[in-house]
């Protein structure tokens, strides 16, 4: 692994989870962490060196992950809530429509009547697409989400049933023919991005990882030149940019290797874990 100039001044370290530190695996279900990652963020941790985990991942199933890490900090859903103080966190809290009143988890949202509104509209352009929508962890769909993810809670929806609140997410599944449509149809007032090259993900333009990461440097009083991000999917490009030192694991997509400062051994061979070692050697 060639390593340029680690910086020392580094204070925070966040890592995304899928295609970067967590093991690929026949399904999603069964991506795992190593107990060598693990052991190498602890150990850096004692150093002094602050951990978030930045995903898109929703608390489901990525709490589990940041339990066995010294997390700081945790940014779910691309963006769309963040954690600034974990351990005084559970999934109750942190699914809970009302957040604390302490301030240490924001929602970045929008309302789910709009929400159901788009989607609505793209589904009247477009019947048969499959998509829905995510609030406090609940998928309001009109699919059976089974066929990608095992164990994540969803509800079926005809998207004129789903609770008043603050929506996190519309996704969409869309197939290859719809697509080369689907672009040209979202509407303006969202961010969209798209995960793993399958899942479109429309968002308040505030809920990404680049803004997130701001956030938590505002809340710890870390400049953002004093942090390193590793990241593969087009959704951690906002956040490798907006870091001190932007890694790219060796398996990212194109664009993300692109622009990042320096590359780092891949998912499969922690090489997450390979880089802080040289940091905290």
């Amino acid at each position: 692994m060639a390593v340029t100039g680690i910086p020392k001044s580094t204070r925070l370290i966040v890592v995304d989870l899928d295609g970067t530190l967590l093991h690929d695996a026949p399904t999603f279900e069964e991506r795992f962490m190593s107990q060598h990652s693990v052991d190498v963020l602890e150990r850096s941790h004692e150093q002094g060196v602050k951990l978030a985990i930045s995903t898109a991942r929703p608390v489901s199933t990525a709490l589990s992950f940041a339990r066995r890490l010294p997390v700081d900090a945790c940014v779910y859903l691309n963006g769309a809530l963040i954690d600034t103080d974990p351990r005084h966190s559970n999934e109750e809290t942190l699914t809970d429509p009302v957040v604390p009143a302490d301030g240490h988890v924001r929602r970045v949202g929008f309302s789910s009547q709009r929400a159901c509104d788009v989607c609505l509209s793209l589904l009247q352009a477009m019947p048969g697409l499959h998509l829905g929508i995510v609030m406090n962890d609940i998928r309001y769909t009109n699919f059976d989400t089974s066929i990608m993810w095992k164990t994540q809670q969803f509800v079926y929806s005809d998207f004129h049933d789903v609770p008043q609140g603050e929506a996190e997410k519309i996704f969409i599944i869309p197939d290859p023919a719809q697509g080369s449509r689907l672009a040209g149809m979202l509407p303006p007032d969202f961010g969209v991005s798209v995960s793993e090259g399958t899942m479109w993900m429309l968002m308040n333009p505030l809920a990404n990882k680049g803004d997130a990461l701001r956030t938590l440097c505002r809340r710890m009083g870390i400049g953002l030149e004093q942090t390193v991000a590793f990241g593969d999917d087009l959704i951690d490009i906002d956040m490798l940019k907006a870091s001190g030192r932007g890694v790219a694991v060796a398996n990212a997509r194109p664009d993300v290797l692109r622009i990042a400062d320096e590359v780092c051994p891949a998912n499969n061979e922690d090489g997450v874990a390979q880089w802080v070692e040289q940091l905290i050697a």
